[in-house]
């Protein structure tokens, strides 16, 4: 299905081709490429939010591609995860990996994320441009679900490629070879850890596959790739979204100076103003349906824009305002819903302490180049920039 708000013209500021669509229908047919057939898309707020907790819109792809006769190769391990299937395997499956991301099991998290944010910051240099992402937003949440999940210091970087990778837009081939990349990494570091165990949530996981709890090797590997992928990228571009929020804000990046405490009460709003998962993963209707007054026939993919939710005025007056006291718990960014990001409480305590730590050590950051001059990702789902270039 074709987002028609992301051509290269709108990747820069999608946010007015969001309204004008929200403002003829908040669900409405799209073209879907070449077939004829029609898809949906869904950009306001209330239904969305109504769109990602019906059990009428089904996850699971499988189902849905198994006679269209697809030339994609992904990896099965990638292309069938825990996000495109449906209870009670998706309720099986998620029940494995919840504990671990608890509000309790992250605060026991903390201290480590502490240390990894400030010796990234150690390196930072002073009077010089540099790399905001490559420097911190992009390190910090890979070391940190990486040590969780208990993958070696010396392929990271690899993982960060690959997971880059799975997100291209507009480059199946490598989306589908970077799959294979990763799932056969899983495979063979799975292995060794069955060759020499040890405590890390993945050594966990494999306990659970050679126990009693019905998981299969599949998916196995397919937890593991998914909680690598999720559990980084999408944090690496909230940090870069909400910086870059605070810089176009001024008064409200002073604000924060002032009063780092007010940073928790701060990130709804942040991870509302700029979403760094643009649009909910794929569903499809398995009946027909009316929703936002629109009828949906069985059997059509249905596109939610949390991006867009997320600016609906209905639900948040003037969306396009920053506003850090707006108390927006309500915001989409994460999902809503069975399929509710899983890392949600990891992403926000990862965001709170590399706010507190950049803006306590260096009150003086700023952007280092026009905002005009900024490039942002062409990639599937998720919203982030290529670069962040600032000054300390």
């Amino acid at each position: 299905m074709t987002d028609p708000t992301q051509t290269p013209r709108r990747l820069r500021d999608p946010y007015p081709a969001y309204a004008a669509l929200r403002s003829t229908g908040p669900v409405q047919s799209v073209p879907a490429g070449s077939s004829g057939r029609s898809s949906y898309l869904v950009t306001g707020y209330a239904e969305a939010r109504e769109a990602l907790s019906d059990a009428r819109l089904s996850k699971n792809t499988a189902e849905f591609f198994a006679d269209k006769g697809s030339r994609r190769r992904l990896h099965p391990a990638v292309a069938h995860t825990m996000l495109a299937c449906d209870p009670p395997q998706h309720t099986r499956l998620r029940k494995l990996v919840t504990k671990a991301f608890t509000t309790g099991a992250v605060g026991e998290l903390r201290p480590f994320i502490s240390r990894i944010t400030e010796g990234l910051l150690d390196r930072w240099p002073t009077g010089e441009r540099f790399d905001f992402l490559a420097d911190l937003a992009v390190p910090l949440p890979v070391i940190v679900i990486c040590e969780l999940l208990g993958v070696p210091q010396a392929d990271r970087l690899d993982v960060q490629c690959w997971s880059a990778q799975l997100f291209s837009e507009g480059e199946p081939h490598i989306i589908d070879a970077a799959s294979h990349s990763m799932a056969d990494y899983m495979t063979g570091l799975i292995a060794a850890k069955r060759r020499h165990p040890a405590r890390s949530l993945l050594d966990r996981l494999i306990s659970a596959r050679d126990g009693d709890d019905r998981l299969s090797e599949e998916e196995l590997v397919s937890l593991a790739v998914l909680l690598l992928v999720a559990g980084h990228e999408t944090t690496t571009n909230a940090l870069g979204n909400s910086f870059l929020a605070l810089f176009q804000h001024p008064t409200e990046l002073d604000r924060l100076r002032a009063k780092p405490e007010k940073i928790p009460a701060a990130l709804d709003e942040l991870l509302r103003f700029d979403s760094a998962v643009s649009t909910a993963t794929f569903r499809f209707t398995t009946e027909a349906l009316t929703l936002g007054g629109t009828d949906l026939p069985a059997g059509v993919p249905v596109q939610i824009v949390l991006g867009a939710a997320n600016r609906d005025p209905k639900q948040f007056p003037e969306p396009d305002r920053l506003a850090l006291n707006r108390g927006a718990a309500t915001h989409l960014a994460f999902g809503h819903g069975i399929h509710r990001c899983l890392g949600a409480p990891l992403a926000k305590a990862e965001l709170e302490i590399a706010l507190r730590a950049v803006l306590t050590r260096f009150p003086g950051i700023t952007l280092a180049v026009p905002e005009e001059q900024l490039d942002w990702r062409r990639t599937r789902l998720v919203r982030g920039l290529e670069a962040l270039p600032v000054m300390v």
